[in-house]
């Protein structure tokens, strides 16, 4: 009797085949929604909803350490996995971690009179993705990614702190957790950045180039950056964080103008990290003219936000899941290029126009957060087929 040797059909069904499909699909969504519930109290006065801290904590918390948390999950899983050549999560693991996140989102609204059911859950997701992303590094005995790694664990403790300081433990936790997570998430995307820039702009531009790097300028940014978060979140010295915040701009300066080449601006899913991470840089010279000259409050903050984490992260998202589904990357929708540019007009609209035109503070913003919700809606229509379905090659992944 012949073995039936017909091979199955893959399934139609892919979001836990690999970590970057349900951590993008869920950043990409969550994106629109905490800004849509943000705007909508901010802007247009809806009635503050039952949160377990006000609405001003919940949305930095939730664009730190929800958001930005689901990025760097989708990143870390899928790279240590092509680091290390060891599997990372996927099937039911994978679906029980993003589960374990979205219950984290979920259970704030479903019981908000008490803070530790968010609070255990948000931890036990950060501790299990630390487990996920240290356990093929350490088998695999690549001690040079654990740095990168290590960010995780520092963005779990400042979100303990955070949680200490909303419960009334200690009394600067919730500004020294959310400073110390948005610095900590930073620094997690200055690393991916050069990790991946480079080597993406190198094979990206259709031409050879090779781009410069230095070790010793690295280093520099690394020691200023440990020294900046000090000077900044817990002595609160102006004039020191200032000059290391000037000194952290040069530096990075330098490095961008290591990695320019023509030929990225002729590719969307180059120029967009490349400005992500000039907005980013920018950050660090609000920061250092803060002093001198009237500013509106937090608009470094947002610098670093919108303008770095969000476009770096979009631009990220969008060149990994064309690459990891199969697809070819130099054949992207061409609703990248208003997606793109609808988040730029976002940071300006929330960093630049407050600078010249204080007065008109709440129109920016809200013209900051109609941008911001069309890029990411631009996005979810373009990405979630791609997140959801098989590999367009039909390989595994």
């Amino acid at each position: 009797m012949l073995a039936n040797t017909t091979a199955r059909p893959a399934p139609d069904f892919a979001l836990f085949n690999l970590g970057f499909r349900p951590f993008f699909l869920l950043a990409f969504i969550y994106a629109l929604v905490t800004i849509f519930i943000w705007g909508g109290i901010f802007v247009y006065g809806w009635p503050e909803p039952h949160l377990p801290f006000s609405p001003a904590y919940w949305h930095a918390h939730e664009m730190i350490f929800g958001y930005g948390i689901a990025v760097a999950a989708g990143f870390l899983l899928t790279s240590v996995r092509n680091w290390t050549n060891i599997p990372t999560l996927s099937g039911y693991p994978l679906a029980g971690l993003a589960g374990l996140w979205l219950a984290a989102r979920a259970v704030e609204w479903i019981i908000p009179s008490r803070i530790w059911p968010m609070m255990v859950l948000d931890l036990l997701f950060d501790a299990w993705l630390i487990v996920a992303v240290f356990t093929p590094i350490l088998r695999a005995k690549q001690r040079g990614q654990i740095g990168i790694a290590s960010k995780l664990v520092l963005l779990m403790l400042a979100n303990l702190v955070f949680y200490l300081g909303v419960s009334g433990v200690l009394e600067q936790g919730i500004a020294w957790g959310l400073y110390s997570g948005l610095y900590f998430l930073l620094a997690l995307m200055f690393s991916m950045a050069r990790r991946v820039m480079p080597f993406f702009i190198e094979r990206g531009v259709g031409y050879p180039v090779q781009l410069k790097n230095r070790l010793w300028l690295d280093r520099a940014i690394i020691f200023l950056f440990l020294l900046f978060w000090l000077a900044d979140v817990f002595w609160r010295h102006a004039d020191t964080t200032a000059l290391l915040a000037a000194l952290l701009f040069a530096a990075h300066a330098l490095r961008l103008a290591g990695w320019h080449t023509r030929g990225i601006w002729k590719k969307p899913l180059l120029w967009v990290l490349y400005i992500g991470y000039a907005c980013a840089a920018s950050g660090f010279l609000i920061k250092a003219i803060t002093p001198f000259v009237f500013l509106l409050p937090f608009l470094d903050l947002h610098a670093f936000a919108v303008g770095g984490i969000a476009l770096m992260t979009a631009g990220m998202m969008a060149r990994i899941s064309l690459g990891h589904t199969g697809r070819d990357i130099q054949r992207h929708s061409r609703l990248l290029v208003p997606a793109f540019a609808s988040l730029i007009a976002a940071f300006v609209a929330r960093v630049v126009l407050p600078m010249i035109a204080p007065l008109q503070y709440t129109l920016w913003i809200a013209f900051a957060q109609a941008a911001w919700l069309l890029s990411f809606a631009l996005l979810v229509w373009v990405y979630a087929p791609f997140l959801v379905k098989p590999r367009a090659d039909g390989m595994p992944g």
